[in-house]
């Protein structure tokens, strides 16, 4: 897949070795793919989308400076004491189905939620589940998928 692909990596900072972990693994992924990529960084998981809404709005005014062939998200919640939790994760994920439906991007998933932080350890971990790079496949699968339906973008 390489050529001149970029990706955006919008990643959520809350649980900063979580995020590195999701990060590690993303990179691989791509780096084995021969795709660059972005990073963009912002404090929690319900920003991300936000991020990469600004991402896409700065490229439909041509004042990007990058195009993005695509988008992986990466961030953490864990359940905490109030619904808090219940919130954050049905509005980010929410919020990202849409921008995915609606601007027609390829978007890798790689919001963990999850019950405790042990959980999200071994889900982010590059040697474990590996879930970073899950979603950077998945997103270069999408730009396939894009690429087959004749839906580049240029």
């Amino acid at each position: 897949m390489a050529g001149n692909l970029n990706i955006l990596i919008a990643e959520a900072q809350y649980y900063e070795d979580i995020a590195g972990d999701l990060r590690k693994g993303a990179l691989e992924v791509l780096q084995a793919a021969g795709v660059s990529h972005t990073i963009v960084s912002v404090p929690g998981t319900f920003e991300v989308p936000a991020a990469i809404r600004f991402a896409i709005r700065a490229m439909e005014l041509g004042a990007a400076s990058q195009r993005y062939a695509g988008f992986i998200a990466l961030g953490c919640v864990v359940r905490g004491e109030t619904d808090h939790y219940d919130h954050i994760c049905r509005e980010a994920s929410r919020a990202l189905m849409d921008i995915t439906i609606n601007y027609s991007v390829a978007m890798g998933f790689g919001i963990l939620i999850c019950e405790t932080i042990e959980q999200a350890r071994v889900r982010a971990d590059p040697a474990g589940r590996n879930k970073g790079g899950e979603a950077a496949r998945a997103c270069l699968s999408l730009i396939d998928t894009k690429k087959d339906l004749r839906l580049v973008v240029r």
